[in-house]
């Protein structure tokens, strides 16, 4: 069977870098830092989120759960056939190959993430999120896409990012699915965070925090206190770092993955 999740492959030669995104974003979330990683002498391996972009949208639940994630990355990385490979996180994706790295360390060389509440924050922050996607899935129901036209994750209503990087996310915007979406939240999201667990993390780990989004602050510096084989750099950016600080972010990554190299 071929990988669930639709991905991309930049670069000709070099070790392959899994790129997850998050919550209604899609492959255009990385296009200022694939150019940088190729140049680099790495292989981007950018994927979407089930109901994102030009991944399919399945009925069935299961495949959306962080579990599942785990599995579908590991469908990728044979597919490539790479024994170890880097992982990169942005957001919700975040989440996800934080848990990826935890459940496969041996296959991950060294990870990157950035902003992510989803995947630090505490008890009080997942029960808002959880008591909210019963009430998101009956909205999408009745009033579909205009739902996900609303959340503030919607790139269209972003104006702290580059016009061009603005337009490639709204045009994936129209690929990204209703259902997909509501599945999302119930499946995905509400049970992503691995603040319980990071305290066993075995890989290099890099956060570029973009200390713009000042609730993300608090997780900053427990992720600082709690979590084993961590090195961060604070950026002037938001949540989407990798996109406002783009230059900082890429060298940050650069330098990392190589002083943590295959070998």
């Amino acid at each position: 069977m071929p990988p669930l999740l639709h991905y991309d492959v930049h670069g000709e030669t070099g070790p392959f870098v899994l790129l997850v995104h998050g919550m209604l974003s899609s492959r255009a979330q990385w296009v200022e830092n694939v150019p940088a990683l190729v140049s680099a002498g790495y292989r981007p391996v950018v994927a979407e989120l089930l109901g994102h972009g030009r991944s399919p949208s399945p009925s069935d639940g299961a495949v959306y759960t962080p579990a599942a994630y785990v599995e579908h990355f590991e469908d990728i990385r044979r597919s490539l056939g790479a024994e170890r490979w880097y992982v990169i996180g942005q957001s919700l994706g975040a989440g996800l190959t934080l848990r990826y790295a935890l459940v496969h360390p041996e296959r991950i060389i060294a990870q990157v993430f950035t902003n992510s509440n989803s995947a630090l924050a505490g008890g009080e922050f997942f029960a808002r999120v959880r008591a909210s996607t019963a009430r998101v899935a009956e909205e999408v129901a009745r009033r579909g896409r205009a739902v996900m036209a609303e959340n503030r994750l919607n790139p269209a209503r972003s104006r702290s990012i580059p016009e061009h990087v603005r337009a490639a996310l709204a045009a994936d915007f129209e690929l990204h699915s209703p259902t997909g979406y509501a599945l999302t939240g119930i499946h995905t999201t509400a049970h992503v965070p691995v603040r319980d667990e990071v305290h066993a993390n075995r890989v290099p780990a890099l956060l570029v925090a973009g200390m713009r989004e000042e609730s993300f602050r608090p997780a900053v510096a427990w992720a600082r206190a709690n979590m084993p084989c961590l090195e961060v750099v604070e950026a002037d950016g938001g949540h989407a770092v990798n996109i406002q600080a783009a230059a900082t972010f890429n060298a940050a990554v650069i330098d990392f993955f190589q002083r943590h190299g295959p070998d």
